[in-house]
């Protein structure tokens, strides 16, 4: 319940600052655009991550019960589940390694606008500052 809680409060957050709470007036709607496309990318990657960690946690739960009982058929069934547990962990990697990726991909394209952006701005300058010198 903690990590779902904090996971709420961020985004809580997030959306007040990125959806007229509060922050920077001065950025404009492209920039908004690209931090709320990434955090989206990390709320969703974020959730997946913590469902199957989730069911990991009650896979374990059961794992141990399993072992206390001492009963040769539950000591059995631990095999499998503990087979379970190391695919998900697997999968926990596997998520991480995608929500990597994909929120480097927002923060390369969000850099190549902004390059983009100042070098017409750039540029603009460079125009009107020659329009000067020629009316002049």
């Amino acid at each position: 319940m903690g990590d779902n809680f904090r996971l709420e409060a961020a985004a809580n957050l997030w959306n007040h600052r990125f959806n007229g709470g509060g922050g920077d007036d001065d950025k404009g709607e492209e920039e908004e655009c690209c931090d709320v496309e990434a955090w989206e990318i990390l709320s969703k990657g974020f959730k997946e991550v913590q469902t199957v960690l989730n069911h990991n946690r009650l896979l374990i739960q059961q794992v141990n019960e399993n072992h206390q009982s001492k009963i040769p058929d539950n000591l059995a069934k631990n095999v499998d589940l503990i087979k379970e547990i190391n695919g998900n962990i697997s999968k926990v990697i596997g998520l991480y390694s995608n929500l990597s990726t994909n929120f480097s991909s927002v923060v390369r394209q969000r850099q190549v606008i902004a390059s983009a952006v100042g070098k017409n701005i750039s540029e603009e300058n460079d125009s009107n500052k020659a329009l000067e010198d020629v009316e002049s």
